[in-house]
């Protein structure tokens, strides 16, 4: 089965919140994975605050035009 979401952006929550608000005014709706959180609420310590951001694969495109508008 091919995958259906890809990756497109792995860094800091500020950021990452920034991008997602950017994708969902053009319409695309982003899944944020939080790994430290899902680690934390499974009951394990997690160093990492980095989170990701994924997009469905027909989006990706788009979506990564969209971010590289974006001035941080």
């Amino acid at each position: 089965m091919p995958q259906e979401f890809v990756q497109i952006f792995n860094g800091s929550s500020i950021t990452l919140m920034a991008i997602a608000d950017s994708l969902n005014k053009i319409g695309i709706n982003p899944i944020i994975k939080n790994p430290s959180e899902s680690a934390r609420l499974a009951g394990f310590a997690s160093l990492s605050s980095d989170q990701t951001l994924w997009v469905h694969i027909d989006e990706k495109k788009r979506a990564l035009e969209a971010i590289k508008s974006l001035e941080f």
